[in-house]
């Protein structure tokens, strides 16, 4: 799966324990949280494509391997290996251009079950056709086809007449400040968020702020450090990677740490 380049480059502001040598916490925006929380909608083939099957913990590697590696003479007729090695993604997290770091496609809404362009008889069944011939093609209207040309059940005649599709209204969807339009990715954008090392995302305040200090029972100020750090493919890639095996992802991808802390960061 291919990754896409963001139009503009997405930033978090990193509160740094520079004692301890770990992240506390993000200051993230909601661009950025719908990243991460469009992750979840990966498949495990995808994300094993991603991150490399050997870099992966447990069995699941092998799994996507033997898939690979099999021979066609051994799939079903109609089968196809890329459904398991490369399986589609719908996320409504990642509808948001600048969010989808993995490149995951954009939701689509919903089928309603009837098909997008349909038919009707072309016979003039209007009242303005005379009684007999009315009466003759009146039920022709009750007849809809996806085939142009289909031999009308009623009078035999071509259902030809294009009929317009009326999409129905989409729910759930917040207007955005800027023009009214639609809001688009997972989260809103009123507030700014909070994510702690071990991925754990709650919106920002200044209670949860002291909270944190609190937690980590952070006695001078002075060993605390803030940096802005860049998200691009690269840092999409090993955040995706460190989320599958670690509980420390912010240290380890860009303070360069190796061990896994505990819930919370702690060790």
């Amino acid at each position: 799966m291919a990754m896409a380049t963001t139009a503009v480059p997405l930033s978090m502001k990193l509160l740094i324990d520079t004692r301890a040598q770990r992240v506390l916490s993000a200051e993230a925006s909601k661009e950025v949280v719908d990243f991460l929380f469009s992750l979840l909608a990966l498949p495990v083939a995808t994300a094993v494509k991603l991150v490399g099957k050997d870099a992966m913990v447990g069995c699941v590697g092998n799994l996507y391997a033997s898939v690979d590696k099999l021979d066609a003479t051994y799939v079903l007729p109609g089968a196809a290996k890329d459904a398991l090695l490369s399986p589609t993604v719908l996320s409504p997290a990642a509808s948001s251009a600048n969010s989808s770091l993995l490149r995951l496609p954009a939701a689509v809404a919903p089928s309603t079950g009837l098909p997008k362009s349909y038919f009707k008889c072309s016979n003039n069944y209007s009242s303005a056709a005379g009684f007999g011939s009315s009466a003759y093609t009146s039920s022709c209207s009750i007849y809809v086809t996806d085939a142009s040309g289909t031999i009308c059940p009623n009078c035999g005649g071509h259902m030809k007449m294009a009929l317009q599709y009326a999409a129905p209204s989409p729910t759930g969807q917040t207007a955005s400040a800027a023009g009214g339009a639609a809001a688009k990715g997972f989260v809103q954008g009123i507030v700014t968020y909070t994510v702690l090392d071990n991925l754990t995302v709650t919106p920002m305040s200044a209670i949860s702020g002291i909270t944190l200090l609190n937690a980590f029972a952070v006695r001078d100020l002075a060993d605390l450090q803030e940096r802005t750090v860049q998200l691009g493919y690269n840092e999409g890639l090993a955040i995706l990677k460190a989320s599958l095996q670690s509980k420390a992802v912010l240290s380890d991808v860009f303070l360069g740490n190796k061990k896994a802390l505990g819930p919370g960061g702690r060790e």
